[in-house]
């Protein structure tokens, strides 16, 4: 009796054993295809330039922060459509508010600005040509409806092309010598040397008739190119940070900034910021007064720090400016 017990509980350890193995290789399995799936191809532009577009939009994202919105408009997506579609419409369907992306249109009023907003969305059913301010409020991501989509492709595709270029010219500056062959058996016996100096091994030459039709050539490369590919990469992501408000370090003076410098470097980060934000509050002042909500938008963590110690700096300025 006690034998069959014994044997019972190994043959219990064995299969629980046998169930955590199975199960560590399952997930070393699906590890494995994860990373095989998503190994970065510097060569492949499109995969490139998207995945920098995704992950400029991942940082825009987290520009505003909103409070009040109603559970049917969640703020990923409502500023997803502001910043990809330039604009959104907001009225109620089945007696719920909800953001829409779509189409500009219809008669234009007196400053040649669109009357009709035309929605079509599946998921509800709802297709409709919205009278703007009497069936719907309109709100611009700004002045110009354009959201920051053009901004972010056009640094998406400037970085592609600069990271590409410090790919290529990082592994150009494995080459260090040509060698060139007048026959194939020059040539095989140029890479059975190169093989045995790759091992470690002397290399041995025992014919003169290798060297009379082997050349080597001097392989040049700018030692300056991967540097100036460097700061043309930093510059491009500091430029693209200025342009949603955010003073990434560079300096292209090389040198150290004084005080009016940084003040007028600060100044510059806010006019599309301030901008947006106005756009953004005069379009939910207006979505308050005629659906009855209390939603409000306001600069989030580093944007409003930003701002707030840009303005202080400038009225320091001026202040400092007019007792001189």
């Amino acid at each position: 009796m006690q034998n069959s017990l014994t044997a019972k509980k190994l043959f219990v350890i064995i299969v629980i054993r046998q169930v955590i193995k199975l199960s560590i290789n399952n997930y070393n399995n699906f590890l494995s295809k994860i990373t095989q799936n998503n190994c970065f191809d510097f060569k492949n532009k499109s995969v490139s330039t998207d995945i920098h577009r995704k992950m400029m939009l991942n940082r825009c994202l987290q520009m505003f922060e909103y409070e009040g919105l109603p559970d049917t408009i969640p703020q990923r997506d409502l500023e997803l459509q502001l910043l990809c579609g330039g604009c959104v419409a907001v009225t109620e369907v089945k007696g719920e508010l909800y953001s829409f992306n779509g189409g500009l249109g219809g008669e234009p009023n007196v400053y040649y600005m669109p009357t009709i907003f035309t929605v079509s969305n599946p998921a509800l059913n709802f297709s409709a040509n919205l009278k703007i301010d009497k069936d719907c409020i309109v709100i611009p991501s700004d002045s110009l409806y354009l959201g920051l989509l053009p901004i972010i492709d056009k640094y998406a595709s400037f970085l592609t092309e600069t990271e590409l270029s410090i790919y290529l010219n990082i592994i150009n500056t494995r080459i260090i010598q040509v060698f060139t062959a007048s026959d194939d058996d020059t040539k095989k016996s140029a890479e059975l040397f190169l093989q045995h100096i790759q091992q470690g091994d002397l290399g041995v030459i025992a014919e003169n008739a290798f060297l009379d039709g082997l050349r080597v050539q001097q392989y040049a490369t700018a030692n300056t190119t991967t540097q100036d590919l460097i700061e043309c990469l930093q510059y491009l992501r500091a430029t693209f940070f200025h342009e949603i408000g955010i003073n990434a370090n560079y300096n292209m003076k090389r040198e150290t900034l004084n005080t009016s410098e940084t003040s007028v470097n600060e100044q510059a980060l806010l006019p599309l910021l301030d901008d947006m934000l106005k756009q953004r509050q005069k379009g939910f002042e207006r979505v308050n007064e005629k659906y009855g909500t209390n939603i409000s938008v306001k600069l989030n963590s580093i944007w409003e720090n930003k701002e707030s110690v840009s303005r202080e700096t400038t009225e320091e300025n001026t202040n400092e400016n007019e007792n001189i």
